[in-house]
């Protein structure tokens, strides 16, 4: 299954990364420290976290995220939104919480 067919089922809303949401995802990830992920998710995993950051764009390219789902209506600073666009890294937002995604996803892998 694609991010955008991911998104489309759960109705998320893309925020940045269009080029990239035709990329497959194979696992799920949920974490806001950011060297604990670039340690530990997995390549085509889709990432559930609060941080919208410039340095959330840097660990989801470093470990080869398929997309990032910002939870709970985080916000996306400009600095990233640009990034990701420039990186095809999909950035969705969610107003449900890590833990409601995570158990829809859980669902469908």
């Amino acid at each position: 299954m694609t991010v955008a067919q991911l998104a489309e089922q759960f109705n998320l809303k893309l925020l940045a990364g269009e080029q990239g949401t035709n990329c497959e995802f194979t696992g799920c990830y949920v974490g806001d420290l950011l060297s604990w992920v670039m340690g530990r998710a997995k390549s085509g995993d889709i990432w559930l976290t609060v941080m919208g950051n410039i340095n959330a764009i840097a660990v989801a390219s470093l470990a080869d995220i398929a997309c990032i789902v910002l939870t709970e209506n985080a916000a996306l600073d400009d600095d990233a939104k640009a990034k990701a666009d420039t990186l095809g890294i999909p950035i969705y937002i969610t107003e449900e919480s890590s833990f409601h995604t995570a158990m829809k996803i859980g669902q469908l892998l």
